[in-house]
């Protein structure tokens, strides 16, 4: 499985070889920056929830201007300096001391990743063929989710409250991982440039976000991921920290192997997944996804009830909801992004992707502003209640797009030709 998941062109297997090593640094302080700027750097609860906002506020402002860079100049000549920026953005955390430079980090690493998650998309888009495309976004998910594991694994056994130095080291070590994939771009100089004009007839780059717009298809599945990731990735380094060390009351290192648990479960599902999903429907997944999304949370909210009458059972419970929340990401992940390369075209694919990772950016900022004052009423139960219920009408919202595609596009095997008698 894992072959036939690989790319067919070695350019695309060393990108994804990038995303594997720069995803280990990446792991190293995913699940922290909450707990680091409030329990080690002093800042209450509300000023790192706005930070956090703030980072996902400012990705927002700047991805429209990043896909249109990435258009007109070619993926290569945005994400390479993206990468750096990101590299000098992330190591700065190291020195934060206040809210103020706080919120000046936060926005140098707004501005260099505002453009790495379009970028890379589009460039994997140029390397892979149709029939390709989703087993490697796939795959490219995966690689990410490992190096995430490892790196979680590696500072749960780092870190200490007790000790910044701990912290400085492991954001000092991430800003080191942006410069592989990087160095892998610089030995790859004929890829990523301004793709070739496409069909006669097709949409045209002169139309703009205005064209990307019109398409109603795309505008369904942008409402569908918003709807998703508020109730979902946005309330991984927030929500889920929080609720689990404050109302469930596990320590910082359960949060770390809850980590773990969910790249093992994408690491050991994903390729199956990918396999059992080919010829099936798009949309008919996302649905899934809400739903199983929704069962995470409902499981960490018996954890928070559970608390301190049993400890054990209440970090299962955390870890458990972190393994069901990965399942739910080894559908979306190669769906989302094979799904929005096939409503674009070339002219339009950086800003078609560069949409898609806006998703990530309302959201980064809705779900980090939200979490702290929800998580602060009833315990937690009220967050819970609407992380779970936005996940299910996410699954609503993906099945009302089926009819809007074309059996192509969500991934459904044409229907056979009629025989003669």
């Amino acid at each position: 499985m894992l072959r036939r998941s690989l790319p067919r062109r070695p350019e695309a297997r060393r990108i994804l070889l990038g995303t594997l090593l720069s995803a280990i640094g990446r792991g190293l302080t995913l699940p922290f920056l909450f707990i680091y700027l409030t329990d080690v750097r002093g800042l209450s609860d509300p000023r790192a929830g706005l930070v956090i906002g703030w980072y996902g506020a400012v990705t927002l402002a700047l991805a429209p201007l990043a896909g249109t860079l990435i258009d007109r100049f070619g993926a290569r000549r945005v994400v390479l300096p993206s990468l750096l920026i990101e590299a000098i953005g992330t190591g700065s955390l190291a020195v934060v001391d206040s809210t103020a430079s706080a919120f000046g980090v936060a926005t140098v690493i707004a501005i260099g990743g505002s453009a790495i998650w379009s970028g890379q998309n589009t460039i994997l888009a140029s390397l892979t063929a149709d029939d390709e495309r989703q087993r490697v976004y796939g795959l490219n998910f995966a690689l990410l989710n490992l190096g995430i594991g490892v790196g979680g694994l590696t500072s749960g056994a780092i870190v200490d409250i007790a000790r910044p130095a701990t912290f400085q080291l492991i954001y000092l070590l991430d800003a080191l991982s942006y410069l592989t994939p990087a160095l892998i771009l610089l030995s790859l100089p004929h890829i990523g440039h301004r793709l070739a004009a496409g069909a006669p007839g097709a949409k045209t780059a002169g139309g703009g976000y205005l064209t990307v717009l019109r398409d109603r298809p795309f505008r369904r599945l942008v409402v569908f991921g918003l709807v998703l990731t508020t109730c979902g990735y946005a309330q991984i380094e927030v929500g889920f920290t929080a609720y689990a060390v404050r109302v469930a009351e596990v320590t910082p290192r359960v949060v770390a192997w809850a980590l773990a648990g969910n790249t093992v479960m994408i690491v050991l599902s994903q390729l199956l997944v990918i396999r059992r999903m080919e010829g099936r429907s798009r949309t008919g997944g996302l649905a899934v996804v809400g739903a199983v999304f929704a069962a995470a949370w409902l499981t960490l909210g018996a954890a928070g009830l559970i608390g301190t009458g049993n400890a054990l059972v209440a970090a299962l419970g955390v870890v458990a909801c972190a393994a069901i929340f990965g399942f739910g990401e080894t559908m979306l992940s190669p769906v989302m992004p094979a799904l929005t390369n096939a409503l674009a075209t070339d002219e339009l694919r950086g800003r078609y992707n560069a949409m898609s990772s806006m998703i990530f950016g309302i959201s980064g900022v809705i779900g980090p502003v939200t979490a702290g004052p929800l998580i602060g009423a009833a315990d937690g139960k009220v967050w819970v209640a609407v992380v779970v219920g936005g996940c299910l009408v996410a699954s609503l919202i993906a099945l009302s797009l089926r009819p809007l595609l074309t059996a192509i596009q969500d991934g459904r095997a044409p229907a056979p030709e009629p025989v003669a008698a």
